[in-house]
């Protein structure tokens, strides 16, 4: 990589990227250091980079790390809500589930669908086994494994929805 073509770049248009990742963040210091890791990724990173393409890659880099920074705060967001809500129950010890509740409420849920689709749970659920490993082993279609997955997995949201 020509790094003397990377710093040109950031020198003269450090400015507009700021005020393309302010414009979608409202300002604040995180945009700054969001160019600031767009640049230090393209200088640590393999790809060969041209005055064509660096425009590209530095806006491209830009949408992914601002992308990053809302997942991780929706993710802290839910997260914060969710204590803030488990910390005002918690004082009432009746109403926090014991583990071996849920876990009957989850087979008294899962005693509603069909067995093949129960079996997928279990291995799925219990066995840490991934859709493409429970195909293989039961000798059944993806898809199949896939779709009755996704039908044991409604059911158990239904039934526990009500816990939430």
């Amino acid at each position: 990589m020509n790094i003397n073509l990377l710093i040109n770049y950031y020198s003269s248009h450090r400015d507009e990227l700021l005020a393309y990742v302010s414009s979608r963040l409202g300002g604040g210091d995180e945009a700054e250091d969001i160019v600031q890791d767009v640049f230090l990724r393209l200088l640590t990173s393999g790809r060969m980079v041209t005055e064509t393409t660096l425009p590209a890659l530095v806006y491209t880099a830009a949408r992914n790390l601002i992308t990053d920074h809302y997942r991780r705060r929706h993710s802290f967001d839910a997260y914060e809500h969710y204590l803030k809500h488990t910390s005002r129950t918690a004082d009432n010890a009746e109403s926090v589930l014991s583990v071996s509740e849920i876990t009957a409420q989850l087979e008294r849920s899962l005693a509603r669908v069909p067995e093949n689709c129960r079996e997928i749970y279990r291995l799925h659920i219990y066995g840490g086994m991934k859709v493409s490993e429970i195909s293989r082993r039961l000798g059944e279609g993806y898809k199949s494994v896939e779709h009755r997955l996704g039908t044991a997995r409604k059911a158990v949201r239904q039934a526990l929805v009500r816990y939430a």
